[in-house]
């Protein structure tokens, strides 16, 4: 039987498979941006889990048992996926695939994804926002595409312009602001986010 998530506990959640990735970046980026505003908040990085696990959905693999515990003990999940041909990565559909059928029932939403091209940012509203809701998810807030122009490597570093933290941010604000009310959806979802 799970414990009642505590306030304002987050698990962000990055399904890249690359090392040093703009996903990877960007649950770095939030995670410490949601720490800044006193949330206790955890990385999860899906591509360090056993990948057998995963692609045989063992849910009683030491690592993968942790791994869906954090997710049952967070009030807030923030998935960040690449966009790969129109659609969320492989890598996250595996993680998701081995949690329980309502692992999100009464929690807090946010998606983030980043890609090549705008045409990707509808991805998150007909892909990943309707897995999360049908997970159980209380409210999935907007989320926010981040083009990866936008992320521009620079000697191996990814080094964002400031306006891209700044729509970062203000994403994670409402996010933060919905965490902390309860909030519900509102009955019409804003257009998503391409560039500030």
């Amino acid at each position: 039987m799970s414990t009642a998530p505590e306030p304002g506990t987050v698990l962000v959640v990055s399904a890249s498979p690359r090392v040093g990735s703009r996903p990877e970046w960007l649950g770095e980026y939030v995670t410490g941006l949601l720490t800044d505003v006193g949330c206790r908040t955890h990385h999860l990085r899906v591509r360090d889990l056993p990948p057998e696990a995963l692609v045989h959905a063992e849910v009683s693999d030491p690592e993968l048992v942790r791994a869906c515990a954090a997710v049952d003990s967070a009030e807030g999940l923030v998935l960040i996926t690449p966009i790969y041909r129109a659609a969320y990565s492989g890598l996250l559909k595996l993680f998701l695939d081995a949690l329980p059928r309502h692992a999100m029932a009464g929690k807090t939403v946010m998606p983030l994804a980043t890609g090549g091209s705008p045409a990707h940012v509808l991805a998150l509203d007909y892909t990943l926002r309707p897995v999360a809701q049908t997970m159980g998810a209380r409210h999935v807030v907007r989320g926010h595409f981040v083009q990866d122009d936008d992320l521009p490597r620079r000697q191996g570093r990814i080094e964002p312009a400031a306006r891209t933290e700044a729509a970062v941010g203000a994403a994670v604000s409402v996010f933060h602001r919905a965490l902390l009310q309860g909030a519900h959806p509102a009955a019409a979802a804003e257009p998503w986010n391409v560039r500030a």
